[in-house]
């Protein structure tokens, strides 16, 4: 991986716990706008959508979410994060945490 793939990926990661954080206090037009930053400065990163759906869910907008999840997986297939987040907020009765990045993912995701 060239020197600006891992700038992207440390500054990628960096913004999923920057809105896990804003998550956590409930700052929802704080965790739009960093998110829509990330997504005109990383148009093909999964990581952003992955986030703003997590952040729909969390304001009751279901539709709009499990959009952005597919638009990460479908950037990313290999992004376990969005197919996580998917499978939880695709089924009728959620049971599970959502995940912001790889780490809150089980194995068998």
């Amino acid at each position: 991986m060239n020197r600006r793939g891992l700038i992207s990926d440390e500054r990628l990661g960096e913004l999923c716990d920057t809105v896990r954080i804003l998550v956590e206090k409930r700052d929802y037009e704080q965790c739009e706008s960093v998110i829509f930053l990330a997504m005109s400065k990383y148009p093909h990163a999964p990581e952003p959508h992955n986030l703003i759906g997590i952040v729909l869910e969390r304001k009751l907008e279901h539709v709009a979410a499990m959009k952005h999840f597919r638009a990460a997986w479908a950037l990313d297939p290999t992004y376990i994060p969005a197919r996580h987040n998917l499978n939880l907020f695709g089924s009728f009765f959620p049971v599970g945490k959502c995940a912001f990045d790889e780490s809150d993912c089980t194995e068998d995701g």
